[in-house]
């Protein structure tokens, strides 16, 4: 008799070689939309699909500036001061462009800002030069390398913080046409003149050799962030290489060598306009860099396969503590005890040291939007980048706690029913503005406050407390799942589950403290920073929660307390937050990668 395992099996794809695990080794070029206006010794900005290019070399300087949407180049307004050999960062909304060249050997020091329509005239950079490199936002801004003159190449580095440009740590290597990619505090300076192949990354203070091109070059252009860049074109070159923090990797060539042209996005998607070769004609074309359509190129958390070559049954799945962080787009107005809610590429963070600011993230950069009602800090609050709440907290003018509770539509703020209890500093948890559970906190007297308060969209209900009283605890979850750990005074490293009537504890974290950002769900998320035991002792610590213990996993590249926090375990956000020397604006990703295990089968 055919036994019944024989006649059911089962069917899983067959690969000669396994998948990709990460979605940049198998990234192509496509053709885009040209340039209206074909030129060389431009610069560039934003995203593959809201982009900019300004500035360059028809057969004189230029002035003009496009807008690229995805597919097509619109002319905008031109900048004040036509350059060629110029530099700029930022978006298509918000973009720098500064230094250049006005020939014969006019060097400049000529800074402008672009809002998404016209350029307006800013404070100069300290030293005048051309072919420089730039990297990080509108309002910090980074500059470096250059000729100051013909026959002098430099290393000076400056930093702009919305307003004037100071000068910072030198590079180690004086380059000029070399580019750039990342933020202001955690950037990378690559390549340059003559075909050098150097790579030097910043930490906000100084430069740092690390691994080198491949392929050296100069007039190249580069996207994406100081852990996930990527580099493309230079000389006559049509060579790409994808940087990962520690070295370079080749990947697929562009369609046409080229230097001198303009470059933006990230990573996984960027796009390289315009630039020339010897002898021929500027280029009016686009390439667009993506991994997105490479089916094969991405695992996908939970395929399975078979590997015919190794006659292995495999799987992809996220490791438990292989996640790191990595440097995203910095917040416009830096702030501590900042409210969040949504996801890596969908976050909010609103309010913070009294600030009514609000600001939404698209995974690279961001945006503000409308204010809060009220400006305040330490509120309970969670959601999502379209419907998120804000509950109580403190505020400076009147000074003390609030009752007040502002609900978020993905527009606008609109004052709801207040809590039952007056406080600041609780914790929070929930998935929408019609659903978050408030607990623990800072009342009036003052006081620490176990109480345990539920949203239903319309009313506040007081359920049961924390077993331990506490401000200024962590959580994440649901109204019916979630978790509460963390706090003080003095700091504590007590660990509260909450099943949708009460709360018990369970494993408590390593290290203990208050100010913790959460991200994740009941089962699976991440205490974030923190301070302990006194208010200025504070925590770059990252601990990762499996659903009946915490593991200490990699640390926050920048050491703060009181960040914004949200995501889940294997991909979240840290924004904000206040360290020793005042609230800031950096903002993390952490990532857990996708792995491949092999899967033992019973065949009898």
């Amino acid at each position: 008799m055919t036994d019944y395992k024989t006649i059911k099996g089962f069917s899983i794809q067959s690969v000669a070689t396994d998948p990709k695990v990460t979605g940049v080794a198998g990234g192509t070029w496509a053709s885009g939309g040209n340039l209206n206006t074909g030129r060389r010794a431009l610069a560039g900005a934003g995203t593959q699909t809201a982009g900019l290019a300004f500035g360059g070399l028809i057969t004189a300087t230029s002035a003009l500036s496009e807008e690229y949407n995805g597919s097509s180049w619109s002319v905008g307004n031109v900048l004040n001061l036509a350059r060629h050999n110029i530099a700029g960062c930022g978006t298509q909304t918000a973009a720098l462009a500064f230094g250049g060249e006005v020939p014969p050997g006019g060097f400049q020091n000529e800074s402008e800002e672009y809002n998404g329509t016209s350029w307006t005239e800013g404070n100069n950079l300290n030293s005048a030069r051309q072919a420089l490199a730039g990297c990080g936002t509108q309002t910090l801004g980074l500059a470096f390398g250059g000729n100051l003159n013909p026959s002098s190449v430099s290393a000076l580095t400056e930093k702009y913080d919305g307003t004037s440009w100071t000068e910072v740590g030198d590079l180690n290597t004086a380059r000029k046409t070399l580019a750039g990619f990342g933020i202001q505090t955690a950037g990378n300076a690559v390549g340059g003149a003559s075909d050098a192949a150097v790579n030097e990354s910043f930490n906000g203070t100084s430069w740092t050799e690390v691994g080198d091109l491949n392929t050296g070059r100069d007039y190249l252009a580069a996207s994406g962030i100081t852990t996930a860049g990527l580099v493309f074109g230079g000389n006559v070159n049509a060579q790409t290489e994808s940087w990962d923090g520690t070295s370079f990797t080749e990947r697929a060539d562009l369609a046409a060598g080229r230097y001198g042209g303009a470059g933006g996005g990230s990573q996984t998607a960027a796009f390289y306009a315009g630039g020339s070769n010897p002898g021929t004609a500027n280029h009016q074309s686009t390439e667009e860099w993506t991994t997105a359509t490479i089916t094969d190129a991405i695992v996908n958390e939970g395929d399975v396969y078979f590997n015919t070559a190794t006659n292995l049954i495999r799987l992809s799945k996220k490791i438990f503590g292989t996640g790191a962080w990595a440097s995203g787009g910095a917040l416009n107005a830096g702030r501590g005890n900042i409210g969040a809610a949504g996801t890596q590429t969908a976050a909010l963070g609103f309010g913070g040291d009294n600030s009514v600011a609000t600001e939404i993230y698209n995974g690279s950069s961001w945006t503000e939007v409308n204010n809060l009602n009220v400006g305040r800090r330490q509120g309970g609050n969670d959601g999502v980048q379209t419907s998120a709440i804000f509950c109580g907290g403190y505020r400076d003018t009147p000074a003390g706690n609030a009752d007040f509770v502002e609900s978020w539509d993905g527009t606008n703020w609109t004052e709801v029913a207040n809590l039952n209890t007056n406080r600041s500093a609780s914790g929070s948890a929930g998935v929408s503005n019609v659903s978050i559970i408030v607990y623990g906190g800072d009342t009036p007297a003052p006081a620490t406050t176990a109480n345990t308060e539920v949203w239903n969209g319309s009313s506040w209900t007081e359920v049961n407390n924390l077993n331990t009283s506490r401000i200024q605890p962590a959580g994440f979850g649901t109204v019916t799942a979630a978790l509460g750990f963390g706090g003080g005074p003095p700091a504590v490293a007590i660990n509260e589950s909450w099943n949708g009537t009460s709360w018990t504890e369970v494993g408590d974290l390593n290290t203990a403290r208050f100010g913790i950002s959460g991200a994740g769900v009941q089962t699976s998320g991440l205490a974030i920073s923190g301070s302990s035991p006194g208010p200025t002792n504070y925590k770059a610590i990252t601990e990762a929660w499996d659903g009946s213990s915490w593991t200490e996993v990699a640390d926050l590249a920048t050491t703060r307390a009181r960040t914004g926090g949200t995501g889940v375990s294997t991909l979240a956000i840290a924004f904000g937050g206040a360290p020793d020397e005042g609230p800031n604006v950096v903002t993390e990703e952490w990532t857990v990668p996708d792995s491949l295990s092999n899967i033992s089968v019973d065949v009898d």
